[in-house]
């Protein structure tokens, strides 16, 4: 078409999201790799180092205490409650926002999101003013001798407010842009509320549905503020390995606290692949869509 500009589109030369000089490029990419060095992957050596310094068998010597394995076995253990508990709402949550229009759609997202601005110590100190002795529920539960807070139940409880978002939030901008088409062709031939969950929605989401599950996981293990509250820091009964390594450093045992936090560093490290590998997964089914609806 006379006057029509072409373009090339399969021109060897890069494109470009910006006309940003080869020096600003190159001022960016070097302040993103110092801060990644300075703030991420030294205090990781640093951890590591501390682990070993006193040799591999006093490393070793660490893991076989047995508060230190009960802090990994209770760690596990709330993340084993509150990440399945978590990936129900979020699945649950995420539904409801994407599938329904109704009132008080954007108040269920700001309460999503909740947990994200309110600060974990905030939250254990709530559970502590409903569950605790003084509390609204505390005279019922000591009269049933039910114990809440100082105890797993309350641990379990404040992970779950902390963590919830991380599933919800994974899946709600992914089950936006995928859109409804697939599962109203499903409800016109007959299927039902469940079976478009399981056999279309599901598999749709799964990748983003995973890359939360991660994130939700990898929070639940970490958390120190809001469990600690509600905690009471009993050693043995309800120290997590967060807690437990603020103990061994406050008591001078630094390289053991160091053995424990590698566990934990080796923890974030793991999750920080599986969740790379999660997101760019998602992308991928989610151009593939986009591209499979477009006109």
């Amino acid at each position: 078409m006379p006057g029509a500009t072409s373009i090339n589109i399969n021109s060897s030369q890069p494109l470009r999201a910006t006309g940003d000089s080869l020096a600003v490029r190159t001022l960016l990419i070097s302040a993103t790799l110092v801060f990644f060095l300075l703030f991420l992957f030294f205090p990781l050596v640093v951890v590591f180092e501390g682990a070993f310094s006193k040799g591999g068998a006093a490393f070793l010597e660490t893991f076989r205490d047995p508060y230190t394995r009960h802090s990994i076995v209770l760690t596990l253990l709330i993340a084993a409650i509150s990440v399945p508990l978590n990936t129900v709402f979020g699945i649950a949550a995420a539904w409801c926002v994407t599938r329904y229009r109704f009132r008080g759609r954007s108040f269920l997202i700001t309460l999503i999101d909740l947990p994200l601005w309110v600060s974990p110590v905030i939250a254990g100190l709530l559970y502590v003013l409903v569950f605790g002795a003084q509390g609204w529920f505390g005279p019922w539960l000591r009269e049933h001798e039910i114990r809440i807070i100082f105890a797993v139940p309350g641990m379990v409880l404040a992970t779950i407010f902390v963590t919830f978002p991380f599933v919800a939030r994974g899946l709600i901008p992914l089950m936006q842009a995928q859109g409804m088409k697939e599962e109203e062709a499903a409800l016109t031939l007959g299927a039902n509320g469940w079976q478009i969950l399981w056999r279309i929605t599901l598999p749709k989401i799964k990748w983003g549905l995973l890359y939360g599950i991660i994130l939700c996981n990898a929070r639940a293990m970490g958390e120190f503020g809001a469990v600690s509250v509600v905690s009471g820091h009993i050693r043995g009964k309800t120290n997590t390995m967060p807690l437990h390594i603020e103990i061994l450093y406050n008591e001078y045992q630094f390289a053991s606290a160091f053995a424990v936090a590698s566990v934990l560093g080796l923890l974030a490290i793991i999750t920080l692949i599986l969740k790379t590998r999660a997101e760019w997964r998602a992308e991928q089914e989610l151009r593939a869509s986009s591209f499979s609806t477009a006109p």
